[in-house]
C-alpha cells in the first residue's frame, strides 16, 4: 500500500499538455522508478510547479495519491540543463535519451543506474561542449543497452575465438563479435564492421567506470562505425524506433 504523500527526486522524461492548464508527466524517480503523474495547473502563469514540470527538468517533488493516481503537489527545481534547453540540437538528443530511458525503465521499479546514466548524459550535453554529440550519443546507447541486459560480447571472435578478431564484425541479433571469415557460422541477421579504435572505445563504455563514461576520445571512422553499430543494436534488440531520434537526425542532416 503506497503512502498518500511521497517526496522524491525525479527527472521528467515526457510532458504532455492536458486540458487548458495541466500536464501529464512521465517521471523517472529516485525512489519509485518510472511513474505517471498529473501536474494540475502547472501551465498557468505564475504556477509554483511550472519549472519542475518542464521536459528534462531534474527536481525534488512531492507526489500525492489522488484517486489512485499520482499528482505533483510541490516541486523544487534542482537542475534544468540550460545548455540543453537552449540548443535545439542538444535538446533533441536529450529528448532521445529520455525516450530511450522511458522505454527501458519498468513501471514502479527503481532504476538507479539508468537514472544516473541519463542524468550524466544530460550533464555531458550541457557542459562537455568539447565532446562531439555523436560520441555522447553512442556512449549512452551502448551503456543503456548493458543496463537493460543486452551487454555485448566482444572479447574475441564468438566462432573461432581469435583475439582480436580478423576484420571484426558485430552481429546485431546475437550481440557478439566475430571475424569476417566466420560470418556464416554466427547465424541469420546483420553484422556491422568495427575497427580497433571503435573496440577500444567500446571496452571503455561497457567495462569502464560509469562516472568517467565520456572520458575517452574517438573520432572519424571509428566514431562513425561505433555509432552506426550502437544505434542499429538498439533498434534490433528493442524492435522499435524512436521519434525523437528521427527528429535529431533531421536537424543533423544539413550539417552532415
Amino acid at each position: 500500500m503506497r503512502r498518500l504523500h511521497t517526496k522524491t527526486k525525479a527527472l521528467v522524461l515526457r510532458a504532455v499538455d492536458y486540458k487548458e492548464s495541466d500536464k501529464v508527466l512521465t517521471l523517472l524517480t529516485q525512489d519509485l522508478g518510472k511513474l505517471t503523474a498529473s501536474a494540475r495547473g502547472c501551465r498557468k502563469k505564475g504556477s509554483p510547479i511550472a519549472a519542475p514540470c518542464q521536459l528534462l527538468a531534474w527536481s525534488e517533488v512531492v507526489l500525492y495519491d489522488y484517486q489512485g493516481r499520482w499528482s505533483v503537489k510541490e516541486g523544487e527545481t534542482l537542475r534544468l540543463f540550460r545548455g540543453v534547453q537552449e540548443d535545439l540540437e542538444r535538446f533533441a538528443l536529450g529528448c532521445y535519451f529520455a525516450e530511450m530511458a522511458e522505454a527501458l525503465a519498468v513501471e514502479g521499479l527503481p532504476s538507479p543506474e539508468l537514472l544516473s546514466l541519463t542524468l550524466n548524459s544530460l550533464h555531458a550535453l550541457d557542459q562537455l561542449t568539447e565532446k562531439p554529440l555523436e560520441l555522447i550519443k553512442t556512449a549512452f546507447e551502448w551503456r543503456s543497452m548493458c543496463l537493460a541486459g543486452y551487454e555485448p560480447l566482444f572479447d574475441g571472435c564468438a566462432v573461432c575465438g581469435a583475439t582480436p578478431p580478423q576484420e571484426p564484425r558485430f552481429h546485431l541479433k546475437e550481440g557478439v563479435l566475430h571475424c569476417a571469415r566466420c560470418r556464416d557460422e554466427v547465424g541469420e541477421g546483420i553484422s556491422m564492421p568495427l575497427n580497433d579504435q571503435a573496440l577500444l572505445a567500446l571496452e571503455h563504455i561497457v567495462h569502464g567506470d560509469p562516472k568517467r563514461l565520456f572520458s575517452f576520445r574517438l573520432e572519424g571512422e571509428g566514431l562513425r562505425l561505433l555509432g552506426d553499430a550502437g544505434e542499429a543494436y538498439v533498434h534490433t534488440q528493442l524492435e522499435r524506433g524512436f521519434r525523437t531520434l528521427d527528429f535529431y537526425k533531421q536537424i543533423r542532416l544539413p550539417k552532415a
